[in-house]
């Protein structure tokens, strides 16, 4: 039996010289034992829980390394688990981004992307701040049930060793601002760096907590309350009109606010371009 030292260092990832790097410096690959264990993780998980379930797991271009399926899942589930797979991989962020972005913001003409699957299950694996890979699972018990299983596959792996380091170089902080973007998805956490420039829809994030730090501008922020016209737009995920009741807040520079989980949270109103981090643990 391999002791827990051998079995981390059987699922580092293996690297190799990255095009465009500085001299020396080397891109994480995702090995193929790393990729199994993976998908060995996410069928532990589906059967614990008594669901079927498909998971195919792709490297960082979206090519297929490995695939299981659990007996009497439905045959699609397997095209299904490997699209969510290589649109988490491609697009570098969760599938559920992309179905929440559907629903809620109208933004069909996304499904005629080629290669691109938008429904929640898919999820990438990260390492040094590189998205080397991605899991996808389809025909679990529920669509939500797909994405739980597709993280905690990702978190074994990540689990097997130390967390790494990330560095982030101040031009790719910078690009993520400029549109609001993910900067890091690790063990427990997220990272956005997030930009508004008018209000935006009440929220509550049932199974996060978001502490906000305000780099630059004003907005008023309400905490707390009752949503207005509140409906589940994705999992443990509420959005609404507005919110009835709270406590206001005046943000500004330098400000820090911590949202606990289950509270709803509302950007009443935005002066300008409104930039802060957002570290989401959950």
């Amino acid at each position: 039996m391999r002791t827990l030292g051998i079995l981390a260092a059987a699922l580092v990832l293996a690297t190799r010289p990255g095009a465009g790097d500085t001299a020396g410096a080397e891109a994480p690959v995702l090995t193929l034992e790393a990729a199994k264990h993976v998908a060995a993780s996410g069928l532990a998980e589906a059967r614990k829980r008594g669901a079927g379930g498909a998971i195919a797991v792709v490297d960082a271009g979206g090519h297929l390394l490995c695939m299981e399926r659990l007996d009497g899942t439905f045959p699609a589930a397997s095209r299904v688990s490997v699209g969510k797979a290589r649109t988490a991989a491609l697009f570098q962020k969760p599938t559920r981004v992309f179905e929440e972005i559907v629903n809620t913001k109208g933004r069909v003409s996304m499904t005629a992307l080629e290669d691109f699957t938008p429904l929640q299950g898919g999820v990438p694996i990260v390492l040094n701040g590189r998205v080397v890979g991605a899991i996808g699972v389809s025909g679990a018990a529920s669509a939500q049930a797909d994405d739980e299983i597709a993280v905690i596959a990702v978190e074994s792996l990540q689990a097997a060793g130390p967390e790494p380091v990330t560095y982030l170089p101040s031009a790719k902080v910078s690009a993520a601002f400029a549109k609001g973007d993910v900067l890091l998805q690790a063990r427990g956490y997220q990272v956005h760096a997030s930009r508004r420039d008018k209000p935006g829809l009440a929220e509550i994030h049932l199974s996060e907590t978001d502490i906000v730090h305000v780099l630059e501008g004003t907005a008023t922020f309400v905490t707390g309350g009752t949503v207005v016209d509140g409906k589940e737009t994705g999992p443990n995920e509420i959005r609404g009109a507005g919110i009835r009741g709270g406590t206001t807040h005046h943000l500004q520079k330098g400000d820090v606010v911590v949202v606990p989980k289950g509270t709803p949270h509302w950007f009443k109103q935005v002066d300008g371009a409104f930039l802060y981090y957002v570290v989401k643990v959950g």
